[in-house]
């Protein structure tokens, strides 16, 4: 299989250089004079709107797309595509109904959130969930897709490959928010670019060898030989139709998902906490549009794969030592195929996207440890300088950690499916409670308690739970049972709630107006578009 060249390795090495140096002057010409918790984790009011989209998006976009969503595009199509583009429509119910919920409440982390609105035991019970889900699930399948798609592109070891992306993220996270938020411009320009240009080049590819007039009349040639590969919605009966579940994808599961990914993670959220309501509801609309163009950037190479593939194309390449279709090897074995130095390019908008995602989640998991676990329990009386300190430690054992697992991945055939169905075992309780939380203020410490306790026991029921329909027995698919579970979590926190009848006396609730909601014009005709666009594509790839 060829590799980097030494033009693809210097074009890489500038890409390192720059981001490096310009956190670095980031840092320096941006600190204060003490660092305190509020400046390292959330750079509170230094970040712009289009930093804060930028830095979303990046912290978002990772292996898992470039590799794991590529993957999923060469098996099922452009149905995977529903994650990003439905992620745009939730992202602008966070920017209208979170945002500013958290912000006039003073919310820097979400366990925080949870302390204030319900109790110690919810926020701690729930705090040690999310560090559990991002260090053995989020981290360890950034490491892992990351390590094996720079393998397979550059032949460097497996284990090489980890301990440079940990060195790497840990240059940009060790540096606090103001760094990563920055610097995640510059790595969302890259990863933009890069991507682009590999799906440029991937449809180049595919006009050259089925001979196709143009790169253009290549797409409608990859819709002609892979038609079954260009419907967003799945029919009862498809094979792939347990991962995406018909007009679950619209109306069900996947809002369950989303909405508790994009506003009520710490990972996501943590971005736009430090700004201004305006600046922060700006970047997350920027960040919309953003999503909008991540399915051209990852799920058309991968179904430009697929067609490549089945006309006889890498047929070595995408299979494994048992001579198995390996989904997950399509990016890296397109990128092989890159002129020298665009390859380097596209190398760096991988790296760009690896690195990024790393940064964002250690930070994450230092904010909640230091914060959450560290601060309260562990050394109540702790100087801010020591708290960053102890922040900084969290990156580094957590990666270690991360680094270790890696390798047990290599079992999946879709890690981004993977990742998907795991985290999903405890977004149905966890969004159950913010939601009940946000607008409900009778809502019980007891009934929060009860929630978080049983998400996960009453996820892994439902998957082993089978599902009888047309007089045949199946799994039920993933994103039903997180409607189910949700369903179930939301009325028995309301009756637990009105069982208590000290509820009625002593509400919880959050400081909450209606002008909170208020938007902008701006704001408003930005939604109007991208809602526009979600609604074409579904008509055209229904």
């Amino acid at each position: 299989m060829n590799h980097l060249a030494a033009f693809d390795y210097a074009v890489f090495l500038i890409y390192f250089i720059l981001v490096s140096g310009y956190g670095y002057w980031v840092y320096r010409s941006k600190k204060n004079k003490t660092t305190d918790t509020k400046d390292y984790f959330l750079a509170e009011g230094s970040l712009t709107w289009w930093a804060i989209g930028a830095s979303i998006i990046a912290s978002n976009i990772s292996a898992e797309h470039f590799i794991g969503m590529s993957g999923s595009g060469f098996a099922m199509g452009l149905a995977i595509a529903s994650y990003e583009w439905m992620a745009a429509a939730t992202l602008i119910i966070v920017a209208i109904f979170f945002l500013p919920i958290y912000i006039k409440n003073h919310i820097y982390t979400m366990p925080q959130f949870l302390s204030n609105r319900y109790n110690n035991t919810v926020s701690t019970l729930m705090a040690v969930f999310w560090l559990l889900v991002y260090v053995f699930v989020n981290l360890t399948s950034i490491f892992f897709l990351g390590a094996i798609a720079i393998e397979t592109i550059t032949g460097v070891p497996f284990s090489t490959c980890i301990v440079f992306l940990a060195i790497f993220s840990a240059i940009i996270t060790l540096g606090g928010m103001k760094v990563i938020g920055y610097t995640d411009v510059v790595q969302v320009l890259v990863l933009v670019v890069g991507g682009l240009i590999t799906c440029y080049m991937a449809l180049k590819l595919v006009s050259e060898k089925l001979d196709a007039q143009t790169v253009l009349g290549a797409l409608p040639l990859l819709r002609e030989q892979a038609g079954d590969h260009f419907h967003m919605i799945f029919s009862k009966g498809h094979k792939f139709y347990n991962e995406l579940p018909g007009i679950a994808v619209l109306v069900g599961g996947l809002w369950i998902n989303n909405l508790n990914y994009w506003g009520c993670n710490q990972y996501i959220v943590q971005r736009a906490l430090g700004a201004d309501l305006k600046t922060g509801r700006s970047g997350l609309i920027f960040a919309a549009f953003l999503k909008l163009l991540i399915p051209v950037i990852v799920v058309i190479p991968g179904i430009a794969a697929f067609v490549l593939y089945q006309n006889g194309y890498f047929q070595s390449e995408m299979v494994d030592a048992t001579g198995a279709v390996k989904p997950d090897h399509a990016y890296p074995v397109l990128m092989n195929l890159l002129p020298t130095g665009i390859k380097g390019l596209a190398f760096a908008a991988l790296t760009a996207a690896i690195v990024a995602s790393l940064a964002g989640k250690c930070n994450s998991i230092a904010t909640i440890f230091t914060l959450d676990i560290y601060k309260k329990y562990i050394n109540t009386q702790a100087s801010e300088r020591k708290m960053v300190s102890v922040g900084r430690w969290a990156v580094i054992i957590s990666s270690l950690i991360a680094i270790i697992i890696a390798p047990a991945l290599r079992s999946f055939d879709q890690v981004y499916q993977f990742i998907q169905e795991y985290v999903g075992f405890i977004s149905p309780g966890v969004f159950a409670i913010f939601l009940l939380g946000f607008f409900w203020k009778r809502t019980t410490s007891r009934a929060a308690l009860a929630a978080a306790l049983l998400t996960i026991p009453l996820s892994t029921l439902f998957k082993f739970l089978p599902e009888v329909s047309d007089g045949t027995i199946a799994a039920i698919p993933f994103l039903n049972r997180m409607s189910w579970v949700f369903c179930i979590i939301i009325i028995l926190m309301v009756v637990i709630t009105l069982a208590d009848p000290k509820s009625k006396d002593n509400p919880q609730g959050l400081e909450i107006d209606s002008s909170m909601f208020k938007v902008t014009p701006a704001f408003t005709i930005a939604s109007v578009i991208i809602c526009g666009i979600l609604a074409a594509l579904y008509t055209v790839f229904w």
